[in-house]
């Protein structure tokens, strides 16, 4: 199924702060290896996610106003999504959002219920809502990504996944892209190594060390904001970010080379230092 570009981005995140200078993409050797982000890059779950997260802040939000004879300020998928939780841990994003509304809770425990007012427990209580939206609705995912990947594989480019999702597994099972990556850094290894989540760049690096290549050598390919800050810091040889609800201004703020609302559209001084020459483009096939 083909992913449809979301609308609910708002103006004022469209139109963030200007563009800070960018680095010249033309130039340089062809790189060896590029690394993806999985939500709002490969699939459309990003979408997923951010339904995911507006259902429990709003729920969350309602019972904390009532109990404490408060105001209701609804969690806005257009400004805080991209901004507090996008790209990050779940954990990492009930704090950041909450922190924005002037809330703080106990981390609690890992064995802490969905039902527990915690940090861990909202983050249990989202995962499920996602997983069942997941279950009902299917995965959907970009062709364009998807053909690229292929491209890039069928000339020895080395391609890897990095996700702070936890449910990666079930994630590309169900877009039938189990096989699409060797080497995947998704939210139980950055667990397991205790790796910092975006925008720390170590689950970039992790992947490019199993890919067996210098960061300066690979690409990241994101589509929030905390991971291309993760690729520019990473000091990764291109950072590509993709725009699918309308904030190009900030992913370019952010760090990120060139921006493209698809990438079936990038431009060919980037695909050459993607794919040798020669290589057919991976979108006209």
């Amino acid at each position: 199924m083909t992913g449809q570009r979301g609308s609910t981005e708002s103006e004022a995140v469209r139109d963030a702060a200007p563009e800070t200078a960018q680095r010249d993409t033309s130039s340089g050797d062809r790189l060896e290896a590029v690394i993806f982000d999985l939500d709002g890059v490969v699939t459309n779950t990003a979408a997923v996610h951010a339904r995911a997260w507006k259902r429990l802040f709003d729920d969350y939000l309602k019972e904390r106003a009532s109990r404490e004879s408060g105001s209701f300020d609804p969690f806005e998928i257009g400004s805080d999504y991209p901004r507090y939780v996008d790209g990050k841990r779940r954990e990492d994003g009930v704090r950041s959002f909450l922190a924005s509304r002037g809330i703080t809770l106990p981390d609690g425990d890992a064995d802490d219920p969905p039902t527990a007012e915690t940090v861990r427990g909202l983050g249990k209580l989202k995962d499920s809502y996602f997983l069942k939206d997941l279950q009902t609705n299917g995965v959907e995912i970009y062709p364009s990504t998807v053909a690229l990947i292929e491209g890039l594989k069928a000339n020895d480019v080395l391609v890897a996944l990095v996700s702070a999702s936890r449910n990666v597994k079930s994630v590309l099972e169900g877009a039938g892209l189990s096989d699409l990556f060797e080497v995947k850094v998704d939210g139980l290894v950055a667990d397991e190594m205790k790796l910092p989540g975006k925008p720390d760049p170590a689950t970039f690096l992790e992947a490019a060390t199993r890919l067996g290549v210098d960061a300066g050598r690979a690409s990241i390919v994101e589509d929030a904001l905390s991971g291309v800050e993760a690729g520019r810091s990473g000091k990764f040889g291109l950072v590509i970010g993709v725009d699918r609800i309308g904030q190009g201004a900030a992913l370019r703020e952010h760090g990120a080379d060139v921006v493209v609302d698809d990438l079936g559209d990038l431009p060919p001084d980037v695909l050459n230092r993607l794919l040798p020459a020669g290589a057919p483009d991976p979108s006209s096939g």
